[in-house]
């Protein structure tokens, strides 16, 4: 199908609807708003936890049909949905701008991921699915890598697109059936948009299925028999939940979770640089990315001037409407999460922080903050934020900056600058995280690299590359021989 002759993303097509192969009636309506104006952008339909077992039994079965085909037919289809994608990009960045809040290169930045994630997807089908193996005798003896069957994939509302189809993709790649349940307030693109990439790509009927719905819904997808594994991506806390009750199924679970992700910067670091790490780390999407920069570590020595450079940097950012394509960061995705970023910041300053920049807002629009004379113990060290918010702790030398960026439960990202990349080594090297950056700031992604976190940011999960595999497939020991052998009894 040419993509340039396609209306990818029609509202009609979902007025109450959802997605189970087909456009269907959900049980009841709801509403998607625009975070930069508050008005209304969409409406959906929301799933019920009954139909949300149906779309189980359905992905069941329709999942056997899927691995019958053949590879390159089945590889055809994700590079058909990301032709689908490059074609339509400008109504896709229109959409994530406006329901997400996001900027406009950052919505460039999710199509472009994504068109990658898709790729990689295709050239799953021709790599290796398995090994051989030594054993005695004349037997044949391999493993073999099989789909789990049904994957739910639970999805948040910060960068639906990416988080959505870098599970969807790789799963389906991999000989599963999927189904995902975006975050309602972005069911849009992060999963309807998929649902027709898919759609109009040539996936069959009933391997992909678009839940939109409340957490009831999320907990008929974990539980359900017909689903084999879980992949969440959000909250710690929800993350939790999500590991408890998948595991009480006996259900395999990967969860990618939040962060406190340092950005330590040396007394011998090029402060212009460290600053521009830090308010990219720290700022970008209004710091709702859970690898975005929370804390930097600043050694004692350079602190007043770095924290000067961060200061002007923060202040001269541009807050408003995405839409209008001229300003730096957009809304907070909605008035509970600004409330929460809020009151961080106001309780670290009874805390006794100080602030140096930012600490307002105008409805959904939070400035850019920097908080200096931040300890462990308050909020603005130990809280994940999600919100726009810096926070500047000092140290006297390496062992301390060691011990500060290990004062903490979560272990996702970790970026240090220095003009020596040995002794920028060292010190991660004692710090354990899923991610580690020299000489650049702690927000990056890309389709082809294993990603995830280690305590409170995950349970040791990766998503892309040859992870992927790992996540979305278990082994099976194979065993061939002509005549069978003869047993003492």
């Amino acid at each position: 199908m040419d993509g340039h002759t396609v209306r990818l993303l029609d509202a009609a097509q979902w007025q109450g609807k959802f997605f189970n192969g087909d456009w269907v009636d959900g049980a009841s309506s709801q509403s998607i708003v625009e975070p930069a104006t508050g008005e209304p952008l969409t409406t959906i339909g929301w799933a019920s936890p009954a139909q949300a077992a149906e779309s189980a039994r359905s992905a069941h079965s329709a999942q056997r049909k899927w691995t019958s085909m053949p590879y390159l037919h089945r590889a055809d289809v994700f590079r058909r949905a990301a032709a689908l994608l490059e074609a339509n990009r400008g109504e896709v960045i229109d959409w994530i701008v406006r329901e997400t809040g996001a900027i406009a290169p950052f919505a460039e930045f999710q199509i472009q991921g994504a068109s990658v994630v898709l790729h990689e997807a295709a050239a799953m089908l021709t790599q290796s699915h398995g090994v051989m193996l030594p054993s005695d005798g004349e037997r044949l003896s391999f493993a073999r890598r099989l789909p789990h069957g049904v994957v739910g994939i639970i999805s948040p509302f910060n960068v639906p697109l990416i988080l959505s189809i870098r599970g969807a993709a790789p799963a389906l790649a991999t000989g599963n059936a999927v189904l995902l349940k975006p975050d309602p307030q972005t069911a849009i693109t992060g999963g309807f948009l998929i649902a027709r990439l898919f759609e109009l790509a040539g996936l069959p009927r009933g391997c992909l299925h678009v839940l939109p719905g409340g957490a009831d819904v999320g907990e008929a997808v974990v539980t359900d028999r017909h689903v084999s594994m879980i992949s969440f991506t959000g909250s710690t806390g929800a993350g939790r939940r999500v590991g408890e009750l998948a595991s009480r199924h006996l259900k395999k679970v990967t969860l990618e979770l939040g962060g406190k992700n340092r950005l330590i910067v040396l007394d011998d670091a090029d402060l212009d640089l460290a600053a521009s790490c830090a308010a990219w780390g720290g700022y970008l999407h209004q710091g709702q990315i859970c690898m975005a920069t929370g804390i930097v570590l600043v050694h004692e020595h350079v602190a007043e001037a770095f924290t000067q450079k961060l200061v002007q940097k923060a202040k001269n950012l541009r807050v408003g409407n995405p839409a209008g394509r001229d300003v730096q960061l957009g809304p907070i995705i909605n008035e509970r999460q600004r409330d929460r970023v809020h009151q961080i910041v106001e309780s670290s300053l009874s805390q006794g922080c100080e602030l140096l920049a930012g600490g307002r807002f105008d409805r959904l629009f939070y400035e850019p903050t920097v908080l200096a004379n931040v300890r462990p113990g308050t909020s603005a060290f130990d809280d994940e934020v999600f919100g726009p918010v810096l926070s500047v702790v000092t140290f006297r030398d390496d062992d301390e900056a060691v011990e500060l960026g290990n004062n903490s439960e979560y272990g996702l990202s970790l970026g240090i600058v220095s003009r020596s990349v040995t002794r920028a080594l060292s010190i991660g090297n004692r710090i354990p995280t899923g991610l580690l950056h020299i000489n650049d700031q702690t927000v990056g992604d890309e389709g082809h690299i294993p990603f995830g976190g280690r305590g409170a940011s995950g349970n040791g999960g990766r998503h892309g590359g040859h992870a992927n595999w790992d996540e979305f497939t278990q082994w099976q020991w194979v065993t061939v021989q002509d005549v069978p052998p003869c047993y003492p009894f």
